[in-house]
């Protein structure tokens, strides 16, 4: 049995919308720290596919994992779920 409908979705902010049909979204996440034990955040920019460039920075954005759009865009943004104020 193959998996392919499970895809990887990762939620995060919109940092950057400057670029056409493309955004970066960064997604934070806490990891623990391996010696100290304290949460820490942790942080990564993705570059994903906005083909109506609907996004704008600061919106709350919801992406899955696509084929390779080009040589940093493995993402494609499925939904908005937040819009920035």
């Amino acid at each position: 049995m193959s998996e392919r409908g499970n895809k990887k979705t990762m939620i995060g902010l919109v940092a950057s919308d400057k670029m056409n049909k493309t955004v970066v979204v960064e997604v934070t996440r806490r990891t623990i720290h391996p010696m100290y034990h304290k949460y820490i955040k942790r942080r990564k920019r993705y570059h994903a596919h906005d083909e109506a460039n609907d996004c704008h920075v600061g919106d709350r954005v919801l992406i899955e994992e696509c084929r390779p759009m080009s040589a940093r865009k493995h993402w494609r943004v499925k939904q908005i779920l937040e819009r920035a104020v």
